[in-house]
């Protein structure tokens, strides 16, 4: 299969990639908040200093909105993000009677990924990172690397949604291969499958990729 072939030649230009314990589910779902519009560095940062501030996710539940926006301001939207992380606690808070997300991992991926959904503002992506990151469940976050990459293979149609794009590819890659193929399109997004200026000539799938000539040869 094609997408086998894809895998295998991304794991070579790339190398292994293995699971490990990353955050706990909380953890994660403020950190994935936290890295919506910005860098890396910026969302790092922001995390660290929203732990140093506060120490523990009840207080940041019980802060005011303000306090929270001004301990997370290297990541931008500051107001914005603060108010949707204190809405998303309280909401845990009041669904589990408190800030716990652990019993998610007794849950098959679609129960896991309903319940997550009915976070405030938590979408596909979001709730994906918590079940592959956290839990290490098949869940494959669809970010901006990842949908122009699968896109520019034609692995999914330029006019399908990002929702969309979780499903589809979500059933087409094994599901012991989802942690490996996120991290390896997110890389090769970075490195060579640019958004401007594809750097087609040094791709290991150019073999493979539709796009590979014309519009971006």
């Amino acid at each position: 299969m094609r997408i086998e072939e894809i895998i295998r030649l991304l794991k070579k230009e790339y190398g292994p990639r293995r699971w490990k314990p990353d955050r706990d589910p909380i953890s994660t779902l403020v950190a994935t908040v936290l890295s919506q519009n910005t860098s890396d560095v910026n969302s790092h940062r922001a995390f660290d200093s929203l732990v140093a501030a506060f120490g523990n996710w009840e207080i940041v539940a019980a802060a005011d909105t303000d306090e929270i926006a001004r301990s997370i301001k290297a990541g931008g939207l500051a107001e914005i993000k603060a108010r949707r992380i204190k809405l998303i606690l309280q909401e845990i808070q009041c669904l589990q009677g408190r800030l716990d997300l652990s019993f998610l991992d007794e849950l098959d991926i679609a129960e896991a990924k309903a319940r997550l959904r009915k976070l405030p503002g938590v979408g596909p992506k979001t709730a994906a990172c918590v079940l592959l990151f956290s839990l290490g469940k098949p869940a494959l976050p669809v970010d901006t690397h990842v949908f122009r990459v699968a896109g520019r293979l034609g692995l999914i149609d330029s006019r399908v949604s990002v929702e969309r794009a979780h499903e589809i590819l979500e059933n087409l890659v094994p599901p012991e291969k989802v942690y490996e193929f996120h991290l390896h399109m997110v890389e090769h997004g970075r490195k060579i499958c640019k958004a401007q200026r594809p750097r087609c000539q040094l791709c290991i799938l150019r073999g493979l990729c539709p796009s590979a000539t014309g519009a971006y040869g």
